[in-house]
Order: C-alpha cells, then structure tokens, then sequence
C-alpha cells in the first residue's frame, strides 16, 4: 500500500542511467532518502535526449523501480538537466529607492533582481536560475540582505544559468508524458554542490566537478555563493571511446577494462605489464599493454581537468578555492583521480559524499547518485520556501482581516 506523507523526487537523466531518489523531509529540516530507483539509460549522448521512445521507457523503469522500493506514488520530480547548451555569467542589476523615508523593502530587493534578469540573452534561449550573490547599497558592498536599510539606491550581485529553451523542453515533456508534474528544472551541477558542500566549504572555495557518462558539470562556490558555473560536453564515455579506438577494441570491452583495471595515472609497477583477454569461451583473444592503457585514461581525463582550471584562472577563480576540489559522479570511482585533480588544479581533491542527509547508506554513499540526492534537496528548499510564504500570506490576510474588524 502506497504511503500519503509528502515526498520529493530529484530525478537525473543521465547519459548512463536514469536516477530517481525518493525522499521525506524529517524533523531537522533535512531529507531522509527512502528509496532509489534506477534504468540503464540508452536514448541520452552528452546529457541531452537523442531517441524519445527509449528514453520514455527509460524513464519509467526508473520511476516504477523508486516506487516500488520507496512505497510511495511518484507524480512530481524535480528535474536535472544538463547538456553543452547551458552556461552561467554573473550580472548586476540596480533599483532606485524611491519612498519617502529611503527604507529598502522587499520590493526594492525584488525589482533589483528583475533588472538583473533582464539581460540580453538569444531568444532561444530560457533563463533556468538567477542566484543572488551579494547586494550594494549606495555603492556599500557585501551585503547579505538590505532590507530596512536606508539608501538611495540597491545593486544586487547574480549568477545566471540559462539554456537554449527547445533542448529544455524535451526532459520535460518526456517527463511529462507520464502524467508527472515537472516541479522545477535544476542545473545537474548545481544540484551536486547542493548534495556535496557544507557551509564551511561554501564559505572558504570550492570546486565540485560532476563526472558523469556524457557531460562534466562544475560549480564554483566562493564567499558563500555561487561563482561559476559551466558543462563540457565530455565525460566517462569519451575515455571508453579512446580506449576502444587506441586499444582496437569493441566499446564493451574497452568499457569493462575501464573498470576493472583503469587509473587516472600511470605509475612505474605496470610498466611492460600486460592484459591476457580472453573469447567468449575462454580461449585467448589479445594481449593489451596495462600501461597503455592506464594512459589513455590519464591523457582524456587530464584534458578535461585542465580546460576547467584554464576556464577558471581566466576568470580569477582558482585563488579561491581554499577548500580544494570535490569529485563525484561515476567517473569519480576511477582510481587514483583525486591524484590527477591535485596535480591539474594544485590544490587538494577528494571524492565526496552527501552531506546533511540521511537514509539509504548504500545510495549515500556512491558518487553517482549525487546530482539526484542534490535534486531532492534543491526540492525540499523550494518546499520549506512555499510554506513559509503560504505562512507569511496567512499572517498578513488575518492581519488585515483583524485591521478592517476594528475599523468596523
């Protein structure tokens, strides 16, 4: 028998597998994860849908697979999208403070934001966050939160991600074809930082790199906020790709030796070491060079690191990164990558693992399910927001309800 409580779904299209974690906010104020469900993704290349059929059907194994181990009915999700259409930049926008006494309201703060939003952006293109970072007041910066303050004018400081609107679109209506409310769209990075960082980290810098099949996400967080933000259209099934051409090996192969015997670098014990595979039924096929193949891997997956880092110290950001770098997503198992993303960015890297989250250990605990887990996170932010502002519409009615009774 389903369960009524309320729940919140992060669902991941990814160029692997379809993700769906089901999870209950608790009493802390944070999400217990009750049930994960899952499908080998076949219709996705480099996180966008490429066979609708597929993907559909994709999306409702994994669907019915979270039910079934949640025990619940699913009907919204929210949903990550991803893909080397989407891109971030920081912008500022201003109000003029125009009441009498100069007292900044929320509606200053709200028409400053609008201002920011209003950028020139392609039409194509859809605007999926707009994240505030900081806000000035006459020209005082740094400011948390403005209002009653005094001023004549208020700036705010955002990031905005934003995407072309017809590759948007077709997550959702895929998702929606199954009579499931799409609650928002969420940046896959975004949501990995979400399920990985904790304030600290958020406060002192840091780098979350999301390694997935098709794509590679990454956030910037500095001084508490988002910096940056960017997709590269490369991921784990791009070092399979290499392999199999450098190796001359049909794709499975290259992906199964991937691994099991892969690394992200080449050390001296596999030199002159080589790989016996075997047919189908056991009997010697072809001799592949261990340390060949160790660096292919460590070639491909150095590119990548290395056109994030060039990215960010063009934008200034690599000094501030005092926490380092922090890996998730399947390419994240790869062994000895936190090594290689030291060395490419010269700072300290590691694997992460969700945080301010319980629930399933065995789902906590795999690089891969993070952007879903931050999915569901984002998704009880958005829920914990709305009732707060259903509460606060609630006390301002009764309030003038209470004001117009006196009158009377």
């Amino acid at each position: 028998m389903f369960k009524s409580s309320p729940i919140i779904v992060g669902l991941d299209l990814g160029t692997s597998k379809i993700c769906a974690v089901v999870a209950e906010i608790n009493e802390a104020g944070a999400i217990n994860v009750i049930g994960v469900g899952q499908a080998k993704s076949r219709g996705i290349r480099k996180g966008e849908i490429v066979d609708a059929n597929a993907c559909g059907e994709d999306i409702r194994n994994a669907i019915v697979d979270a039910e079934q181990n949640a025990d619940v009915e699913i009907r919204s999700v929210f949903l990550g999208v991803t893909g080397g259409h989407i891109q971030g930049f920081n912008n500022r926008g201003f109000h003029p403070v125009v009441s009498d006494d100069r007292e900044i309201t929320e509606d200053d703060i709200q028409d400053a934001i609008k201002n920011a939003k209003a950028i020139n952006l392609p039409a194509e293109n859809h605007v999926v966050h707009v994240i505030r970072q900081h806000f000035l007041v006459d020209g005082q910066d740094g400011i948390i939160n403005p209002v009653g303050m005094f001023g004549s004018r208020v700036e705010v400081d955002v990031h905005v991600v934003h995407g072309n609107f017809h590759r948007l679109q077709n997550p959702i209506r895929a998702v929606k074809s199954f009579q499931i409310e799409v609650e928002a769209i969420v940046f896959t990075g975004l949501a990995s930082a979400l399920a990985l960082l904790e304030n600290q980290q958020k406060e002192l810098g840091a780098l979350v790199i999301d390694l997935g099949g098709g794509t590679t996400e990454y956030v910037v967080y500095a001084g508490g906020v988002i910096k940056h933000t960017g997709v590269l259209a490369v991921g784990g099934d791009h070092v399979s790709n290499d392999l199999a051409y450098g190796l001359k090996l049909p794709l499975g192969r290259a992906e199964q030796l991937k691994i099991e015997h892969g690394s992200a670098l080449v050390d001296r014990s596999v030199r002159g070491r080589t790989l016996q595979l075997t047919n189908s039924v056991g009997l010697p096929e072809k001799e592949v060079n261990l340390e060949h193949l160790r660096r292919i891997m460590s070639v491909r997956l150095e590119e990548i690191f290395r056109l994030i880092a060039d990215e960010l110290e063009s934008a200034g950001l690599l000094d501030y990164l005092r926490s380092g770098v922090v890996l998730c997503g399947g390419g994240s198992r790869i062994a000895e990558i936190e090594k290689l993303a030291a060395q490419a960015f010269g700072l300290p890297a590691s694997v992460g693992k969700a945080s301010s989250v319980s629930g399933l250990k065995s789902t906590l605990d795999q690089p891969e399910f993070t952007a879903a887990i931050g999915l569901a996170k984002f998704g009880s932010f958005e829920q914990r927001k709305r009732i707060e502002s259903r509460s606060t519409l609630s006390l301002g009615l009764r309030s003038t309800l209470s004001q117009l009774f006196r009158r009377g």
